[in-house]
């Protein structure tokens, strides 16, 4: 049993690595296939915390029912050159979730029932390898470097939790060795430009009254990573992650009436700002840019089990970039076995956005007429920015989304309204034997409101969730069957039980060559 539980092991962690297109992958061949049925249920019309996250935005609705298919042609990575292309598509029916929206004719309140489509296209992408540099033209799932995508509470800069926004990505496959440096030293990178295509949503969920509304963005995103060598039994990686909204056109509402429109449009100069951020305007900045200072340390023991110690430090500008906003940021410990078992891997992690490099902001540059000369940088509001609205994707943090995203504010606002939180979040997986595995998850948080509209009585919420997969049938490893529960506790995100049923086969095949 201990042989075939380490097979199964080596198999899972292949798995996972390939776990970026719908979670569903078998083999190493040249084209992969899967197929699933996904029934959801929640005492809500939006899932549980822990039910709708970490899944690239696919079941968010509370109640509902899904199938979802796709192909991947993996690439050969034994060749000098080679190329992959996969799509997958999500048809189905989810629960309407009703925003409180502002009618500017009768000058009343009302309430307008949103839906998402009833068929989406989840991933559609082509990518070209040349040795260890790729590039990527379409709309494609990512992963962490840092940070493990199935336990962790999700990375600060670019997550798992909303859907790919489509655009065009180069960088390296994986980390490659630094000329002379004798593998002491690699490097890692990406760089991305994508449209964001979820213009129609917030139309649909914004209310019309107070706040921005943006439209038609453009996104941005580069890493650079540094990494000592990883066949020593400790090295560590470090670096930094940098993400950018800009372009699109912006409403701005005051008492449900537009009082300002911006319209930037799209011009080729914003491709160098949004890389190389530019002073201009009132923005300051043109674009709203933000990231994370990352690093991650980890020991091999002699039975190869590892422990890991990882922190990313969030950013809007200069003062976090600084390190001026305290403890602020993602700390975690993870530990991964040496075989599979009851436990496989455990994991913990604190998180704190409370500083924010202090409330106040203050530069005697924008205030020429005042005697006040005093410097004071803060108030970064974490994932908000007053031209480009909220950092999300259909609603859904591109971030983690252990900060409760717009698509949960039920008032209507676009924008992140309790990133002033602290918290913790806890996760274990393991295989009890060779065909049954489970994730155990859970978190406490504590909110008050944002820097710039503080609540003075703080919310708090308890989540958890149970995940347990089960292959049923011996002759048929491809066949899976899956299980979770979840629930919500507190005021923050409101009490809520929801569980999700899954039925899913995947599979491979050739493609005969003349």
């Amino acid at each position: 049993m201990k042989k075939r539980l380490g097979h199964i092991c080596k198999k899972m962690l292949v798995l996972a690595a390939m776990a970026q297109f719908g979670g569903q992958i078998c083999g190493e061949v040249p084209v992969k296939y899967h197929i699933s049925v996904t029934a959801q249920a929640s005492s809500k019309s939006l899932a549980p915390y822990m039910l709708g996250s970490w899944n690239q935005g696919r079941y968010v609705e509370g109640s509902g029912i899904w199938q979802e298919a796709g192909l991947l042609k993996s690439l050969d990575m034994s060749k000098r050159f080679s190329w992959s292309a996969g799509v997958s598509y999500l048809a189905g029916i989810g629960s309407n979730t009703d925003y409180a929206r502002w009618n500017e004719k009768t000058e009343t309140w009302g309430v307008n029932s949103a839906r998402r489509n009833a068929f989406r296209i989840t991933q559609l992408f082509g990518e070209l390898k040349y040795r260890a540099v790729y590039l990527t033209v379409g709309m494609k799932n990512s992963s962490s470097r840092i940070l493990d995508d199935s336990l962790s509470s999700g990375d600060l800069t670019r997550s798992n939790n909303a859907s790919p926004i489509p655009g065009i990505g180069a960088g390296f496959l994986d980390f490659v060795d630094i000329p002379f440096t004798n593998g002491w030293v690699q490097i890692d990178g990406e760089l991305m430009y994508g449209r964001m295509m979820d213009s129609d949503f917030k139309k649909r969920e914004f209310n019309h009254f107070q706040g921005v509304e943006a439209l038609n963005l453009y996104y941005n995103y580069k890493r650079c990573y540094f990494r000592t060598n990883p066949d020593k039994n400790f090295h560590v990686t470090v670096g930094m992650q940098a993400a950018a909204m800009f372009g699109g056109t912006t409403f701005f509402y005051r008492n449900g009436k537009v009082y300002e429109t911006e319209r930037r449009g799209f011009k080729f100069k914003d491709l160098f700002q949004a890389f190389f951020p530019q002073e201009g305007g009132e923005a300051y900045y043109e674009g709203s840019h933000l990231g994370s200072w990352d690093l991650k340390a980890t020991y091999r023991f002699h039975d190869q089990s590892r422990l890991s110690a990882y922190f990313e430090w969030p950013w809007e500008d200069g003062s976090g970039i600084g390190k001026m906003n305290g403890w602020d940021g993602l700390w975690g410990i993870q530990y991964d076995f040496a075989k599979c078992g009851i436990v496989t891997k455990a994991l913990v992690e604190y998180l704190d956005f409370t500083n924010q490099s202090g409330p106040i902001h203050y530069d005697p540059e924008d205030n020429p007429d005042s005697v006040i000369t005093g410097h004071a940088q803060g108030a970064d509001n974490y994932y908000n920015n007053d031209f480009y609205g909220g950092y999300s994707n259909y609603g859904m943090s591109i971030g983690t989304p252990f900060l409760l995203s717009p698509i949960y504010n039920r008032n209507g606002m676009l924008s992140f309204l309790h990133n002033r939180a602290r918290g913790f979040h806890a996760a274990i997986e393991g295989n009890p034997t060779d065909r049954i595995s489970y994730r155990l998850m859970f978190g406490y948080e504590t909110a008050g409101g944002s820097g710039h509209v503080p609540d003075f009585r703080k919310s708090r919420s308890t989540s958890a969730m149970l995940e347990g997969r089960m292959q049923p049938l011996r002759n048929a490893p491809g066949f899976e069957v899956g299980l979770k529960i979840a629930f919500d506790k507190g005021s923050l995100r409101g009490d809520n039980f929801g569980a999700q049923l899954q039925v899913a086969y995947c599979g491979d095949f050739n493609i005969k060559k003349k």
